[in-house]
């Protein structure tokens, strides 16, 4: 699979930047039936920033991230991704999906899910092994590697999807609604693993959500989407600190304020200001 196609000039955007997206806009179909999913969408997000997505339901959330991962081409515009403009799925890139259950191979044990990708790399078998530990105790799951993913629960098994992301080593996260399948108290402990993963990682993570509350307390930004064909309503920067507590930072009054914000520009409050 060709991962980058060559470049001749700079990525626009911000110097320095993990990822530029530069007039993005990207079709469904054509002629009377078309979908505008995305029109003309530019953001610039750097290292190690945590980034997340948030709009209207149908807001073409998942649309821009598959097309940052390389899996959709966009019909105008151009993705970079490291100073590359990307055709295909990046190097250095990694995506956790929504649905663990389907995403997990069943047949295979914890460990062997989490050292699926790297099966086709030059790792030695001891290295791999090293590798897959270390991701597995990462995300809290030291001693659970010879256990199938059924045997595992809901939050568990989102884990090891996460472990399985770490595996690759990436530079660059992308998360499609990665919690919106477990229950409140299960979501809030892994928002807190993925902010101590970024921070041992060094990582750039990009994270798409419906949870207003989880868009805030995750980020160092806030990208609002606007209703199809979406375009960006505002690119909000979140001020709370580097340390982030589900109690605390909660009842803060610039996490309330912002909240607020967010749900005003996603219900198309025009007190949004």
């Amino acid at each position: 699979m060709t991962n980058t196609q060559p470049v001749t000039t700079a990525a626009p955007g911000v110097p320095g930047a993990t990822v530029v997206v530069d007039h993005v806009s990207h079709v469904y179909g054509s002629g009377d039936t078309a979908h505008h999913a995305i029109a003309d969408l530019s953001f610039s997000v750097m290292p190690r920033e945590f980034v997340s997505i948030v709009g209207p339901s149908g807001a073409g959330k998942t649309t821009l991230l598959r097309t940052l991962a390389g899996l959709l081409t966009p019909t105008e515009g151009a993705v970079w991704v490291e100073g590359k403009r990307i055709a295909g799925v990046p190097p250095g890139m990694a995506m956790v999906f929504q649905d663990y259950s389907r995403s997990l191979l069943p047949w295979l044990t914890v460990e062997r899910n989490v050292a699926f990708p790297l099966g086709g790399s030059d790792v030695p078998k001891a290295e791999r092994q090293r590798i897959v530990d270390e991701a597995l105790d990462a995300v809290g799951l030291a001693g659970r590697g010879r256990r199938y993913p059924w045997q595992l629960s809901g939050g568990m098994q989102q884990r090891v999807a996460i472990a399985r992301a770490l595996a690759s080593r990436p530079r660059l996260l992308l998360m499609d609604e990665p919690f919106a399948s477990v229950d409140a108290q299960t979501r809030e402990g892994l928002e807190d693993l993925v902010l101590r993963i970024r921070d041992h990682y060094d990582m750039t993570i990009l994270f798409v959500t419906h949870d207003i509350d989880e868009s805030v307390y995750l980020a160092d930004r806030v990208l609002v989407l606007s209703r199809p064909p979406a375009t960006l309503a505002e690119d909000i920067a979140v001020d709370l600190g580097p340390s982030r507590d589900q109690i605390t930072t909660r009842e803060d009054p610039e996490f309330i304020h912002l909240r607020g914000h967010v749900a005003r520009l996603i219900h198309g409050d025009d007190r949004a200001r």
